[in-house]
């Protein structure tokens, strides 16, 4: 049985990873969880004797195939819990994640199960980030973000990779939600930032802003 604590850390080597088995250095993780390096040891001590990390001295650490598993298992809860807020309880997209992360360690798989049919066996969350299905596995997805396309690309915005609040209320304030056309008129060489218009409104986003958002090119 895995503890609240030993789950979130799961979580964010399986995020740090790029949801694979690759190596996540600790100092990493300790950013991730704003957290002491000390800490972070300390933990992946405790994950390696329940075999659900590899630890590898001066390189980081991975999660062992249980360790994918347990992680993926807490994300699929995460975005499933985000659906049922959004469309049953009628929650906005920035209010969802806190409260998500505290049901998300809900041990009842019949429970997550029986909640994946309630909702329709959706494959993306609020956010547009996609839902693993019940054997783990991610719906395909032809998108990338809006920060690697070039000028004069017109798109659908199908997804945001940062459910931070403060970013889907700045969002919010430009209009730019799932679903949003989305015109790239230019790229601004001195940082990066993007000229935009956002259904049919012209916009200026940063390229903090950019990386977070998934375009499918129309």
């Amino acid at each position: 049985m895995t503890t609240l604590a030993e789950e979130n850390y799961l979580k964010a080597i399986l995020k740090l990873s790029n949801y694979t088995l690759e190596i996540v250095s600790t100092n990493a993780i300790a950013k991730e969880l704003k957290t002491k390096a000390s800490s972070v040891t300390e933990m992946i001590k405790k994950l390696t004797d329940k075999k659900l990390v590899n630890y590898q001295k001066y390189k980081g650490v991975s999660l062992s195939k249980s360790g994918y598993k347990t992680a993926i298992d807490i994300v699929r809860k995460h975005r499933l819990w985000e659906c049922f807020l959004v469309s049953k309880l009628q929650f906005d997209w920035d209010e969802v994640h806190d409260v998500a992360e505290q049901l998300e360690h809900i041990k009842s798989s019949k429970l997550i199960d029986s909640l994946d049919i309630f909702l329709g066996k959706p494959k993306k969350d609020p956010h547009g980030e996609p839902i693993p299905n019940i054997n783990g596995e991610f719906p395909k997805s032809n998108s990338l973000p809006l920060s690697e396309f070039p000028d004069d690309v017109i798109g659908e915005v199908i997804g945001v990779t940062n459910d931070t609040p403060s970013l889907l209320k700045y969002l919010d304030s430009l209009s730019l939600t799932i679903g949003s056309k989305v015109v790239i008129n230019k790229k601004i060489d001195f940082d990066n930032s993007f000229e935009i218009a956002i259904n049919n409104k012209q916009s200026h986003i940063s390229h903090k802003v950019a990386k977070t958002l998934l375009i499918r090119e129309l």
